[in-house]
Formats: structure tokens, sequence, C-alpha cells
């Protein structure tokens, strides 16, 4: 039995082999030819192909708008507001806040404001006036001598010496008294700045057109110049 088994095993590859090398052709038996003639033969339309390059242009696709369609498709775009910027000049005392206002009038209406604030009094112990430059080079001796602390009072009270500047008038008469009992016997308290209003020109948003109006200010300004707002 294994020997008839053998015997059958070999003649079945045998017959494999024949059949695969188209060796039983001429009977009929024989695998399907794979050859180029036949894959032309199976070939549906071959001459309705084009080989196309990378540069070659592509079809547009059906459903892309065209331009004149997506400029009409697309949202309208708000317009950009023009751009405002904000402008002061200051400090203004009465009379030129006076003048300003006069000035600023021909401007539109609530364009501009002059906004005031209180700037408070200050006050010195101070020593003078003296008859001249002399006299004030003695005065300084003697209060190097003392130790006592000295500076010039300015254009408004020279010649003379400044012991010291302070925000109320009650401070101002302390200092004095303590200097007194350092020896400091002519000086006095003044007032250096009385209490008063000072007013900033305010425009809070000035754009193209309201600039070429601000010519009109500029006579009233004193020479002070518009710059951009705090």
């Amino acid at each position: 039995m294994l020997r008839l088994a053998v015997l059958i095993l070999l003649l079945a590859n045998a017959g494999y082999y024949a059949w695969s090398q188209g060796l039983l052709r001429t009977w009929g038996l024989a695998p399907a030819t794979q050859s180029e003639p036949e894959r032309l033969e199976r070939q549906l339309n071959p001459d309705a192909l084009k080989l196309l390059s990378a540069q070659s242009p592509q079809p547009a696709e059906a459903d892309e708008p065209e331009p004149a369609e997506a400029a009409a498709s697309a949202p309208a775009t708000p317009p950009t507001p023009s751009s405002t910027q904000c402008l002061q000049a200051g400090s203004f005392d009465e009379r030129q806040a006076a003048a300003l206002r006069q000035a600023a009038a021909t401007l539109p209406s609530g364009s501009w404001t002059l906004d005031a604030v209180v700037v408070p009094g200050r006050w010195m112990v101070y020593m003078g006036r003296f008859a001249d430059a002399e006299a004030v080079d003695k005065k300084r001796t003697e209060l190097r001598a003392l130790g006592i602390a000295y500076d010039r009072p300015g254009a408004a009270l020279e010649p003379g010496l400044s012991l010291g500047r302070f925000s109320s008038e009650e401070r101002a008469q302390v200092a004095l008294r303590d200097l007194a009992r350092q020896g400091v016997r002519t000086a006095r308290v003044v007032v250096e700045r009385a209490e008063a209003k000072a007013y900033t020109l305010r425009l809070p948003a000035v754009d193209a057109q309201l600039r070429t109006q601000l010519d009109a200010l500029q006579g009233a300004l004193a020479g002070k110049p518009l710059a951009a707002c705090n």
C-alpha cells in the first residue's frame, strides 16, 4: 500500500509539472496565458486614454464658483472707522483760560473741554529784601555759622533768602518758631504762591477733520503744545 501511495504522488507531481509548463496544450490542458497580446485584446477604448504631465492644467471642478460669483456671494466688509486721538495742553491760568475759551468756541460743540484743578498755595519762611548782594552774602555767612540751610527765594522775592517752603501756613509758622530758637531773628512767613485754579485743554477725539481746525487755537495756547493725553 505504501508503494502504491508513493507511485500515485509521483504521477500527480509529474502531471502538474507537465500542465503548468504547457506540455499538455495539444490536448487542451494548459493554464490561461497572461502574455501581452491577450492583455491588449482585453483593453476597452485604449485610444481614449491621455497621459497628463505634472505641468498640465487640471480641469476646474464643477462646483467651484466663478470669480464673479464668488465676489458677489462674499459678505460685505464694513467700512473702517476713522482713527481718532486724544490731545491735551496746559496748564493755563484764569487769564489764559479765558482767551482759550474764546478761541475754542469756533470748534465743533462737544469736541473740547477745559478741565480745572485747584493748585494749592505755598508758604515760605523768608529773609529779605536786602539792600544789595553784599547784604545777602553777609546773611548767608551768619546762617552757615548757625547750621541753617537756605535757598534762593525766586525772582519775585530777590534779593533775599528762603529758609524753607511749606504746603500750609501753619507748617511755615511752626518752622519759623524753630528757627527763632536757633537764633534767627529777622525771618518771616510769606505767601510764595496763592491758591489758584489751573486749566487743562482736552480734545478727547481728534480726527482728521478736526485736526485741520486746530490752527485757530495756536494764538491762545501761550506756546504750550498739544500732546497725547496722559
